[in-house]
Protein backbone atom coordinates (compact mmCIF):
# COMPACT_ATOMS: atom_id res chain seq x y z
CA UNK A 1 0.00 0.00 0.00
CA UNK A 2 2.48 2.31 0.69
CA UNK A 3 4.45 1.67 -2.54
CA UNK A 4 1.27 2.40 -4.73
CA UNK A 5 0.76 5.68 -2.59
CA UNK A 6 4.42 7.12 -3.14
CA UNK A 7 4.30 5.93 -7.23
CA UNK A 8 1.08 8.01 -6.96
CA UNK A 9 2.48 10.69 -5.26
CA UNK A 10 5.44 11.18 -7.68
CA UNK A 11 3.28 11.29 -10.75
CA UNK A 12 2.58 14.78 -10.94
CA UNK A 13 6.44 15.67 -9.76
CA UNK A 14 7.09 13.49 -12.65
CA UNK A 15 5.03 14.94 -15.45
CA UNK A 16 6.48 18.79 -14.06
CA UNK A 17 9.91 16.92 -14.66
CA UNK A 18 9.32 16.28 -18.16
CA UNK A 19 7.34 19.24 -19.13
CA UNK A 20 10.74 20.83 -17.65
CA UNK A 21 12.61 18.91 -19.91
CA UNK A 22 11.01 19.57 -23.04
CA UNK A 23 10.45 22.83 -22.61
CA UNK A 24 14.47 23.21 -21.98
CA UNK A 25 15.09 21.18 -24.85
CA UNK A 26 13.81 23.27 -26.87
CA UNK A 27 15.11 26.36 -25.51
CA UNK A 28 18.50 24.46 -26.31
CA UNK A 29 17.24 23.71 -30.00
CA UNK A 30 15.96 27.10 -30.86
CA UNK A 31 18.99 29.05 -29.65
CA UNK A 32 21.78 26.57 -30.69
CA UNK A 33 20.27 24.83 -33.53
CA UNK A 34 17.33 26.36 -35.61
CA UNK A 35 15.85 29.05 -35.35
CA UNK A 36 12.22 30.20 -37.11
CA UNK A 37 11.54 33.15 -38.84
CA UNK A 38 8.94 34.88 -40.55
CA UNK A 39 9.03 37.01 -43.89
CA UNK A 40 7.86 40.45 -43.47
CA UNK A 41 8.28 42.17 -46.33
CA UNK A 42 9.10 41.49 -50.33
CA UNK A 43 12.57 42.47 -50.55
CA UNK A 44 13.50 38.88 -51.00
CA UNK A 45 11.18 38.27 -53.90
CA UNK A 46 11.14 36.00 -55.54
CA UNK A 47 13.59 33.34 -53.39
CA UNK A 48 10.69 34.55 -50.53
CA UNK A 49 7.94 35.77 -50.05
CA UNK A 50 5.55 37.23 -47.75
CA UNK A 51 4.03 34.71 -45.12
CA UNK A 52 7.30 32.34 -46.04
CA UNK A 53 8.57 30.77 -42.60
CA UNK A 54 11.96 29.91 -42.56
CA UNK A 55 14.66 27.85 -40.13
CA UNK A 56 17.72 29.78 -39.63
CA UNK A 57 21.00 27.73 -38.49
CA UNK A 58 21.98 29.41 -35.87
CA UNK A 59 25.36 27.07 -35.85
CA UNK A 60 26.58 28.05 -39.43
CA UNK A 61 28.66 30.88 -38.75
CA UNK A 62 29.28 30.51 -35.18
CA UNK A 63 27.75 32.35 -32.25
CA UNK A 64 27.67 35.89 -31.07
CA UNK A 65 25.44 37.62 -28.60
CA UNK A 66 22.75 37.82 -31.45
CA UNK A 67 22.55 34.10 -32.18
CA UNK A 68 22.58 33.49 -28.79
CA UNK A 69 19.68 35.33 -27.05
CA UNK A 70 19.59 33.94 -23.21
CA UNK A 71 23.48 34.18 -22.28
CA UNK A 72 26.55 36.30 -23.99
CA UNK A 73 30.06 34.93 -25.14
CA UNK A 74 32.63 34.76 -22.31
CA UNK A 75 34.70 36.67 -25.42
CA UNK A 76 33.99 39.46 -27.71
CA UNK A 77 33.04 38.34 -31.00
CA UNK A 78 32.20 35.30 -32.56
CA UNK A 79 32.74 31.29 -30.99
CA UNK A 80 33.43 29.27 -33.92
CA UNK A 81 33.40 32.30 -36.12
CA UNK A 82 32.99 30.86 -39.88
CA UNK A 83 32.87 33.37 -42.87
CA UNK A 84 29.84 33.01 -44.89
CA UNK A 85 29.36 31.51 -48.34
CA UNK A 86 28.63 34.25 -50.88
CA UNK A 87 25.16 33.27 -52.39
CA UNK A 88 23.87 32.51 -48.90
CA UNK A 89 20.66 33.82 -47.32
CA UNK A 90 21.57 34.92 -43.90
CA UNK A 91 19.67 36.71 -41.10
CA UNK A 92 21.13 39.14 -39.29
CA UNK A 93 21.09 42.43 -37.20
CA UNK A 94 20.83 45.60 -38.56
CA UNK A 95 23.66 48.12 -37.61
CA UNK A 96 21.87 50.91 -37.21
CA UNK A 97 19.35 49.54 -35.03
CA UNK A 98 20.45 46.35 -33.80
CA UNK A 99 17.09 45.03 -32.20
CA UNK A 100 15.70 44.31 -35.74
CA UNK A 101 16.46 41.25 -38.11
CA UNK A 102 16.98 41.74 -41.76
CA UNK A 103 17.03 38.54 -44.26
CA UNK A 104 19.36 39.38 -47.10
CA UNK A 105 21.54 37.60 -49.94
CA UNK A 106 25.30 37.29 -48.87
CA UNK A 107 27.14 39.13 -52.30
CA UNK A 108 30.19 40.77 -50.85
CA UNK A 109 33.25 39.27 -48.51
CA UNK A 110 35.78 41.05 -47.02
CA UNK A 111 37.97 42.91 -49.64
CA UNK A 112 35.46 42.42 -51.99
CA UNK A 113 34.59 45.64 -54.14
CA UNK A 114 30.72 45.54 -55.39
CA UNK A 115 29.12 47.87 -57.66
CA UNK A 116 25.43 47.72 -59.56
CA UNK A 117 26.10 48.92 -63.39
CA UNK A 118 23.52 49.52 -65.52
CA UNK A 119 21.15 47.07 -62.79
CA UNK A 120 23.94 44.72 -63.06
CA UNK A 121 25.60 43.38 -60.32
CA UNK A 122 29.33 43.93 -60.77
CA UNK A 123 32.03 41.88 -58.18
CA UNK A 124 36.12 42.57 -58.06
CA UNK A 125 35.01 44.70 -61.42
CA UNK A 126 33.55 41.69 -63.66
CA UNK A 127 29.95 41.89 -64.15
CA UNK A 128 27.90 38.86 -62.79
CA UNK A 129 26.60 36.84 -65.34
CA UNK A 130 22.39 37.62 -65.79
CA UNK A 131 20.41 35.24 -67.39
CA UNK A 132 16.53 36.26 -68.47
CA UNK A 133 14.02 33.86 -67.16
CA UNK A 134 10.12 33.66 -67.50
CA UNK A 135 8.54 36.56 -65.96
CA UNK A 136 6.90 36.44 -62.37
CA UNK A 137 3.28 36.77 -62.49
CA UNK A 138 1.40 38.00 -59.34
CA UNK A 139 -2.42 37.92 -59.30
CA UNK A 140 -4.48 39.07 -56.64
CA UNK A 141 -7.18 38.38 -57.74
CA UNK A 142 -8.51 41.66 -59.70
CA UNK A 143 -5.12 42.72 -61.09
CA UNK A 144 -2.16 40.80 -62.92
CA UNK A 145 1.45 41.66 -62.30
CA UNK A 146 4.24 40.51 -64.71
CA UNK A 147 7.89 41.56 -63.15
CA UNK A 148 11.47 40.98 -64.67
CA UNK A 149 12.87 37.55 -63.48
CA UNK A 150 16.95 36.60 -64.20
CA UNK A 151 19.00 33.95 -63.24
CA UNK A 152 22.39 35.13 -61.38
CA UNK A 153 25.49 33.13 -61.01
CA UNK A 154 27.80 34.17 -58.63
CA UNK A 155 31.35 34.20 -59.07
CA UNK A 156 31.35 31.00 -56.59
CA UNK A 157 29.47 29.22 -59.08
CA UNK A 158 25.93 29.91 -57.11
CA UNK A 159 22.89 30.46 -59.01
CA UNK A 160 19.60 32.07 -57.62
CA UNK A 161 16.76 33.82 -58.94
CA UNK A 162 16.47 37.86 -58.56
CA UNK A 163 13.57 40.26 -59.70
CA UNK A 164 14.70 43.33 -61.71
CA UNK A 165 12.01 45.68 -63.02
CA UNK A 166 14.02 48.05 -64.90
CA UNK A 167 17.73 48.57 -65.20
CA UNK A 168 17.74 52.08 -64.49
CA UNK A 169 16.78 52.83 -61.10
CA UNK A 170 18.11 54.47 -58.02
CA UNK A 171 20.74 51.70 -56.77
CA UNK A 172 21.20 50.62 -60.78
CA UNK A 173 23.94 53.13 -60.79
CA UNK A 174 26.16 53.08 -57.60
CA UNK A 175 29.86 53.95 -56.25
CA UNK A 176 31.84 51.06 -55.69
CA UNK A 177 31.87 49.84 -52.76
CA UNK A 178 34.75 48.09 -50.81
CA UNK A 179 33.70 45.66 -48.04
CA UNK A 180 35.65 46.18 -44.69
CA UNK A 181 37.64 43.40 -42.91
CA UNK A 182 35.25 41.65 -40.56
CA UNK A 183 31.82 42.52 -42.31
CA UNK A 184 29.98 41.46 -45.73
CA UNK A 185 28.05 42.75 -48.07
CA UNK A 186 24.15 41.83 -48.84
CA UNK A 187 21.27 42.52 -50.84
CA UNK A 188 17.83 41.71 -51.63
CA UNK A 189 17.08 39.43 -54.06
CA UNK A 190 14.21 41.85 -55.30
CA UNK A 191 16.60 44.64 -56.54
CA UNK A 192 14.31 47.23 -56.81
CA UNK A 193 12.51 47.05 -53.55
CA UNK A 194 15.03 46.10 -51.29
CA UNK A 195 16.74 48.32 -48.35
CA UNK A 196 20.18 46.90 -48.34
CA UNK A 197 23.93 47.42 -48.10
CA UNK A 198 23.94 49.65 -50.90
CA UNK A 199 22.17 52.33 -48.49
CA UNK A 200 25.22 53.13 -46.78
CA UNK A 201 23.41 55.27 -44.19
CA UNK A 202 20.12 53.05 -43.34
CA UNK A 203 22.10 49.39 -43.61
CA UNK A 204 25.37 49.63 -44.73
CA UNK A 205 28.12 46.88 -44.46
CA UNK A 206 27.19 43.74 -42.28
CA UNK A 207 29.79 43.63 -39.07
CA UNK A 208 29.84 38.93 -38.61
CA UNK A 209 29.28 39.49 -35.04
CA UNK A 210 25.76 40.76 -36.50
CA UNK A 211 24.95 37.61 -38.16
CA UNK A 212 22.27 35.16 -36.88
CA UNK A 213 22.73 32.17 -38.90
CA UNK A 214 21.42 31.06 -42.49
CA UNK A 215 18.38 30.49 -44.39
CA UNK A 216 18.08 26.91 -44.94
CA UNK A 217 14.45 25.42 -45.00
CA UNK A 218 11.28 27.00 -45.84
CA UNK A 219 9.08 25.43 -43.65
CA UNK A 220 5.77 26.86 -44.33
CA UNK A 221 4.22 29.15 -46.90
CA UNK A 222 0.85 31.33 -45.94
CA UNK A 223 -0.93 33.88 -47.91
CA UNK A 224 -1.15 36.76 -46.25
CA UNK A 225 -4.64 37.10 -44.65
CA UNK A 226 -5.84 40.32 -42.47
CA UNK A 227 -8.69 37.61 -40.87
CA UNK A 228 -5.84 35.69 -39.29
CA UNK A 229 -8.10 33.84 -36.63
CA UNK A 230 -10.15 32.44 -39.40
CA UNK A 231 -8.26 29.22 -38.97
CA UNK A 232 -10.58 27.24 -40.87
CA UNK A 233 -9.47 29.59 -43.98
CA UNK A 234 -5.64 28.33 -43.37
CA UNK A 235 -5.34 24.95 -45.90
CA UNK A 236 -6.63 26.86 -48.37
CA UNK A 237 -4.15 30.03 -47.92
CA UNK A 238 -0.95 27.21 -47.31
CA UNK A 239 1.16 27.63 -50.55
CA UNK A 240 2.14 23.87 -50.83
CA UNK A 241 4.29 23.80 -53.56
CA UNK A 242 6.62 25.96 -51.54
CA UNK A 243 6.72 23.97 -48.51
CA UNK A 244 9.26 21.88 -47.25
CA UNK A 245 11.59 23.44 -49.80
CA UNK A 246 15.92 24.55 -49.57
CA UNK A 247 15.90 27.85 -49.33
CA UNK A 248 18.48 28.56 -52.66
Amino acid sequence: MTRRRRTRDNRPADTLRTILWAVLLALVFRSLVYQPFSIPSGSMVPTLLVGDYVFVAKFAYGFNRFSLPFWAPPIGGRLFGRLPTRGDVAVFRLPADPEQDYIKRIIGLPGDQVQMIGGVLNINGEPVRREPMADLVVEDGQTRLAFRRFVETLPNGVAHEIMQEKDDGPLDDTSSYVVPDGHVFAMGDNREHSQDSRMLTKVGYIPLENIVGRADLRFLSIVPHEAWWKIWEWPARVRWERVMRIVR
